[in-house]
């Protein structure tokens, strides 16, 4: 994947740049193209540990943190979702995908075409409902294993964890 950003400025992070050095105000949005997968936006925020490329997080409007989407039956918190686009792990800062198709960490048999749901696996995502909470805003694009094993292509639009709907 090369992402090319659309909206430049001078020093921009490159959208899969990790770096321990705050290059830009936290919840900075840009746009950017890939060849292959279209046009993306993209959200400035802290990384959390645990952190790999494709990863699922939630973002904390407030301060710009992140969290691993996980379906923690305790785990009630709503609000919005990026995917990681580095490893880009606590203390450290990166870009993560809002809109647009993404590549995501999956599980088990996913689908394509189909809802999309928080696992006990924090940071995966899975078509199953069975006690997690809906990704409200984004869909499979492709089956499990494409384009790499254990990752799935993901549509995006502005994506968000909703209340258990399963």
């Amino acid at each position: 994947m090369a992402w090319k950003i659309t909206n430049p400025e001078i020093g921009l992070q490159a959208i899969t740049e990790t770096s321990t050095t705050q290059k830009h105000s936290l919840g900075h949005k840009i746009t950017a193209f890939d060849s292959t997968y279209g046009e993306g936006e993209f959200i400035y925020c802290v990384g959390v540990a645990d952190t790999a490329i494709g990863s699922a997080v939630r973002i904390n409007p407030y301060g710009h943190t992140t969290a691993l989407v996980d379906s923690d039956v305790a785990d009630t918190i709503v609000g919005s979702v990026g995917i990681a686009m580095s490893a880009n792990v606590a203390s450290q800062y990166g870009w993560y995908q809002i809109r647009g198709t993404a590549i995501a960490l999956g599980l088990a048999s996913l689908a394509d075409n189909a809802k999309v749901f928080a696992t006990a696996t924090a940071g995966s995502l899975d078509d199953s409902g069975t006690g997690g909470q809906q990704v409200i805003g984004a869909k499979t694009a492709s089956a499990l294993d494409t384009p790499a094993t254990g990752q799935f292509l993901i549509a995006l639009s502005y994506p968000w964890l909703g209340a258990n709907v399963a």
